[in-house]
């Protein structure tokens, strides 16, 4: 297995390839939204360096169940998914962030052959690619800075590995559409033909849980969210008066999605690139949408993407699952 102390491969240098979302995409979505009815920003847009460190505040809170229940699931696990991915994989985290849950699989993995994150944010990429890099100075690691609900720019699956495994926690999927996560998982599994999907979703469960999770005491999924306006003024040339903003989230039952919106306190005027947006009293800019899944849901939903589901591992309160999805050759 490798681990700290067994170390099989030269070390790859850690670099941020160059295809970073293009800057203009944020302003021209910002735009977009401002404009349209009712108004609805990508979450993907959360995460500046800024906002990628108050993510993993929120990941510590004791209001936020996902990440300890995911961990814990990935820490029981390890050996049996291990043995699911095979050795000499090479593995691709989507929305990698911080990095922290890969470590549980690296250390259980017969020597894996390279490791690629993914993130939108650059700078927090480069960051924790170092140092897990330094944590596993044998794992060839390839951070790339990429959006990938748009397209997967994967490099050429790795010289001696036997087949590619992705990994996506977090229930990260839970953040697009029903439509788009139909199509991210299409093209995952075109990605990884041959090889797996290890997904970690969030599950249906009581409203008061999903509600303290997005609502937590010490306010800091507030500051998260009224960060984005923060992001705009910093780099749009927008005047937001964060102030003028409060944070709301809530479960919407039908839809099965947890809500974020940024609610304007007041009638109020604001300028974003130059050009002129009112709100209205109550008002709302639509953040995030977080979906909650069933096991059957899940399950039809990688089935009709063209997976082969496998095994799932679920905590003993049935908040979160770990799904060993197949991708066909």
């Amino acid at each position: 297995m490798l681990t700290r102390q067994q170390t099989h491969r030269p070390a790859a240098l850690v670099s941020v390839p160059a295809n970073r979302p293009p800057a203009g995409d944020f302003a021209a979505d910002m735009l977009a939204a401002l404009a349209a009815r009712p108004r609805c920003l990508s979450p993907k847009y959360f995460y500046d360096e800024k906002g990628s460190a108050l993510f993993d505040q929120i990941c510590q809170l004791p209001e936020y169940y996902p990440t300890r229940a995911e961990l814990a699931l990935l820490a029981a696990h390890a050996a049996e998914i291990a043995g699911q991915i095979g050795p000499d994989a090479e593995i691709v985290e989507f929305g990698a962030g911080s990095l922290r849950k890969i470590r549980l699989l690296l250390d259980a993995l017969d020597h894996p052959v390279r490791y690629v994150p993914l993130d939108i944010s650059g700078a927090h990429l480069a960051a924790s690619a170092k140092a897990l890099q330094r944590g596993y100075p044998g794992l060839s690691v390839l951070p790339v800075v990429a959006d990938y609900t748009a397209a997967l720019p994967l490099p050429q699956k790795a010289g001696g590995a036997a087949r590619r495994v992705g990994f996506f926690p977090g229930s990260t999927i839970g953040n697009l559409s029903p439509a788009e996560a139909l199509a991210f998982l299409k093209q995952a599994g075109r990605a990884l033909r041959g090889g797996a999907l290890l997904l970690g979703v969030d599950l249906v469960k009581d409203p008061s849980v999903l509600h303290a999770a997005y609502n937590d005491a010490q306010g800091v999924t507030a500051a998260f969210n009224l960060n984005l306006l923060g992001r705009a003024n910093r780099e749009l040339d927008a005047d937001f008066d964060v102030s003028g903003f409060v944070h709301s989230a809530f479960y919407n039952a039908p839809l099965q999605r947890v809500e974020m919106h940024l609610m304007s306190r007041r009638a109020q005027r604001l300028r974003v690139c130059g050009q002129s947006f009112a709100f209205a009293e109550g008002e709302t800019l639509h953040t995030e949408n977080s979906y909650k899944f069933t096991m059957g849901g899940l399950r039809e939903l990688a089935v009709k993407a063209g997976f082969e589901p496998g095994p799932a591992w679920t905590d003993p309160q049935g908040q979160f699952c770990l799904h060993w999805l197949q991708a066909p050759a």
